[in-house]
């Protein structure tokens, strides 16, 4: 069980890896003119100072987005992850680091609608006035969990329900696993990605089971590691559970991966995964 403010982890290797992945899911509903919905269940405050006392504390972020953002190289999938952090730099000095609702509507249309939900009042307040005035985006001072029942099925029957859990309660990967259900059940057409921190092997394994046992279609399983599976100082990685993922996305993240894995993982420990949980 994690319990933390994220401002202490803004642009670590787990906000890089989801992220990155982020921003291919929406860059594949871009491809097709009708409007669609994006809802962030669990939004945080949108936009994060790197020089913030908490991350001063931490400077998680120097292993993460730090080893990346103005790394030669880059593969071309990865630029629209790169260009959203770049825009909060324009001076190129990283200082601050976007968070999903900032960066997802970076990349939507003016048709498109965000729908962000965070339940700490502060975290919220902070969020709507990181987005004020903004157009087409609506912020709910709720529970991520509970907006699934309050915003699915979206009235464009097109869209991404992204849920990115702080782990903060007991079961969380049993509430993971019921939200996957729940989302699919009231929007079955639309995709699915839900961010787990990578525990246990035991842990891990048991919730895969419990995916492939939920009655889901095509289910896509995509990891980021930095340490062994041994580790146990902190998380020594993360995922994503993508539930309908547009097509192609497994032959672009296994390069993408890759590559992050190759720059955020200088010992060369850890690794990556990118296989089908369920297929069609």
């Amino acid at each position: 069980m994690l319990s933390y403010r994220h401002h202490f982890h803004a642009g670590n290797v787990s906000d890089v890896f989801k992220h990155a992945v982020l921003t291919r899911l929406l860059v594949a509903l871009g491809r097709k003119d009708k409007p669609y919905q994006v809802l962030d269940t669990h939004a945080g405050i949108g936009l994060y100072d790197l020089d913030h006392p908490w991350s001063r504390k931490t400077e998680e972020w120097r292993k993460g987005i730090g080893r990346i953002f103005d790394r030669p190289g880059a593969p071309a999938l990865l630029q629209p992850y790169l260009d959203a952090v770049l825009a909060e730099n324009p001076d190129g000095q990283l200082r601050h680091y976007p968070g999903s609702p900032r960066i997802a509507r970076r990349l939507m249309r003016a048709t498109d609608r965000l729908v962000l939900c965070e339940l700490n009042k502060d975290d919220c307040a902070a969020l709507k006035a990181v987005f004020s005035g903004a157009r087409h985006t609506a912020i709910h001072n709720q529970d991520g969990f509970q907006s699934l029942r309050a915003f699915l099925p979206p009235k464009e029957r097109r869209g991404l329900t992204f849920v990115d859990a702080a782990f903060d309660q007991a079961d969380e990967f049993g509430r993971i696993v019921r939200a996957a259900k729940e989302a699919h059940a009231r929007f079955a057409t639309g995709m699915v990605a839900l961010w787990y921190p990578l525990m246990a092997p035991s842990a891990m394994e048991a919730f895969a089971r419990s995916l492939r046992a939920a009655g889901l279609p095509k289910t896509l399983q995509l990891e980021l590691s930095v340490h062994p599976e041994n580790f146990s100082d902190h998380i020594r990685g993360s995922g994503m559970i993508v539930i309908n993922p547009p097509f192609g996305l497994e032959r672009e993240a296994a390069p993408l991966l890759e590559w992050l894995w190759q720059a955020l993982s200088p010992e060369g420990r850890g690794g990556t995964r990118c296989e089908w949980l369920v297929q069609e």
